[in-house]
Parts: C-alpha cells; structure tokens; sequence
C-alpha cells in the first residue's frame, strides 16, 4: 500500500492546476495594489518547509522586483517583544495549519506595526487565514504526511504567481500555466538512481544557488525527516569555504542546477567537487539545445527559458518521490518519522 507521502506528492500536479484555476481577481488586485505602492521591503514569517518556501518567494521578489526580503525569526515577536517599524512594508505569512501559535503572532505583530499582511495557507478555517489582510488558500487538500510535499511545491507556485502579478510578468504567467503538465511529467522520471545513490548513505551535503537554493534546503530537510539521513544544504558558492573541508573521496552530494545565470556555478562546483573525489549525484533541468551538463537526471522546464524561476517546482516534484522511497528502502516508515508531529506548536 503506498503511503500518504507517496500520495500526497502524487497528487501535486493536480494540486497546482486548481490553485491556479482559481483566485486570479485575488491575485490581480493585490498585484496592481503593489505595483502602484511599492512596498521598502518584505519579511516572510514562517518555519520549517514554509520558511524554505519563503527563501524562493524572497529570492524571486528581490531578483524580479528589486525589493529586498527577509525572513522575520517570529521569536523576535514572540520571546524579545522587538519594537517592530513596519510602515510601507509587506508582510507574508506562511503555513500549512495557519495556526503555529508563534506565526500567527508574529504576522499579527506585522500588522500592528504598520505593514501589510498577506497569508497562504492551506487550511482556510484557521487564525492566520482569519487576521491577514489578503489570505490566499492553497487549495491542496488534506495532507496528512508529516513530511510536507504537495503543500510545498504549491507554497512555491503561490509565490511565484503573486510575483507575476505584481510584476506583470506574461511569460512567468504562462509558464505556471504549463506547470501542472511539467509536474507530471517529473514524475515519470526513473528516480531509482536517487535511491541507489543515497539509500545507505548517513550523510550528505545537498547543494543549490540561486532559485533553487530554497530546495536545497528542502532536500536537506526531508532526508532527515524521512530517511533518518544527515544532511547538510549550501549554496554552491558557500560550500568552497568551511563545508570545502569536509569532502573527500566518495563523499555522497546531491546538487540541482536550474536554467538561467544560477547553472554556471553549481555545474563549476560540481565538476570541482567530483574531481576532489566526492560522488555528486546532478538533477538538472533541461537548456533549448543545450547539453547534458553531466547531469543524472535531466528534466523537462516548464515553459521558455525565461521561466527557469520554475525550475525548482520540477526538481523537487521528482526528488519527494524519491526520498519517499529511500526512506522505504532504510526500512524506515515515511509517514511515521520519529519524534514528529505534523503540526509543530513552537512560541
């Protein structure tokens, strides 16, 4: 019997074509609102798979948008009661429950302080749904895995419209259009060599730049809490200072490299990395007659190339299938990690 994760991640291209089938004159409305009063800045409130999904939505809004975005640490609310001067800023909640005691506080205090509140979260009938300004549901449907995943990659698309929205952006619009197909079609990769490569493995670096440093961090999270694995995400470029040390021969790695001015880099640390020894195993997104890249699997982009802010949904789509099977592999129950809770109660 598969189990809820495998399911659950299953179902993420159905997932996303109802999200965007629907709240486009949400969507639309907030997008011109910031268009004709642009905020200084924006903090992302969030925690765990959320606050990864937030690192993309802050790398995507400063890189399209110029605004530069932070993630607020809500103990900064929640324990040190920081005098927060938020005037002309936004601020964006994110989670699946909306109803972590410590991000509803914090989005409130956003609000208090002066800023714009906007919320996605997946259950509507919750506290953080209730207090923003604009609530945006996710529309994934009950997850009840531990492990985030179908929650996630909307949590990315739900960014990424916004941003389309605010920018006025066509062609990224165009591209979510074809996420759903891209998905799919993630999802009938042979992801078997992701498997042999980390099944007995007790540690790993997972690496990424750029948009897909956010799932990094993801890859990173969810081979601890579904596999038991320790892993550890850097960026491409962080990861030749300090973390440089620790590679040596057979050290396993896994990197994604995205389409656009992020791929050059994470294809040169790479190649450094294999040539000090280590066993790097390369997801890649496809170029327009471009070649391999030498990577281990090669995956089909969602729209043009302008769309490679797209990338990551892809990538992760395949790699949650994967982990979800490593995890079976270890002998290890992913639906049941050790310790876990779905919903984490944190002040």
């Amino acid at each position: 019997m598969a189990s809820k994760m495998f399911q659950e991640s299953s179902s993420s291209p159905e997932a996303i074509a109802k999200l965007l089938s629907q709240d486009e004159e949400l969507y639309s409305s907030l997008g011109g609102q910031l268009r004709a009063n642009v905020p200084a800045f924006v903090a992302t409130i969030a925690r765990g798979s959320s606050d990864h999904a937030c690192n993309y939505g802050a790398y995507i809004i400063a890189a399209l948008l110029g605004v530069p975005t932070m993630s607020l640490p809500p103990s900064l609310v929640t324990l040190y009661k920081a005098p927060l001067q938020m005037h002309n800023s936004l601020a964006i909640g994110l989670s699946q429950s909306g109803k972590s005691p410590d991000i509803v506080e914090a989005l409130e205090a956003c609000g208090r302080a002066g800023a714009k509140t906007v919320a996605f979260v997946n259950v509507e009938d919750s506290p953080m749904a209730k207090l923003a300004d604009t609530f945006f549901p996710l529309h994934a449907g009950p997850e009840l895995s531990v492990a985030a995943t179908k929650t996630y990659i909307a949590s990315l698309a739900a960014m990424a419209r916004l941003v389309a929205h605010w920018k006025s952006d066509m062609a990224l619009l165009d591209g979510l259009k074809a996420l759903p197909d891209a998905l799919s079609q993630a999802q009938k990769v042979d992801f078997e060599p992701i498997v042999e490569a980390f099944v007995d493995k007790s540690r790993a670096m997972i690496l990424g730049r750029g948009p897909t440093w956010s799932i990094a961090l993801e890859a990173s999270l969810k081979l601890k809490e579904a596999c038991s694995l320790q892993a550890d995400a850097f960026s491409s470029a962080e990861v030749k200072h300090g973390p440089k040390a620790l590679v040596g021969k057979g050290y396993p790695m896994l990197a994604f490299a995205p389409r656009g001015p992020a791929r050059q880099g994470v294809l040169e640390t790479v190649n450094e990395m294999r040539g000090l020894g280590s066993s790097v195993f390369l997801i890649a997104t496809k170029e327009a007659g471009g070649e391999n890249d030498g990577a281990d699997i090669l995956l089909d982009a969602p729209g043009d190339a302008d769309n490679h802010w797209l990338d990551p949904l892809v990538m992760i789509q395949t790699f949650h299938l994967a982990v979800e099977q490593i995890a079976r592999a270890r002998g290890l129950d992913p639906d049941d990690p050790p310790h876990l809770n779905k919903v984490t109660l944190t002040v």
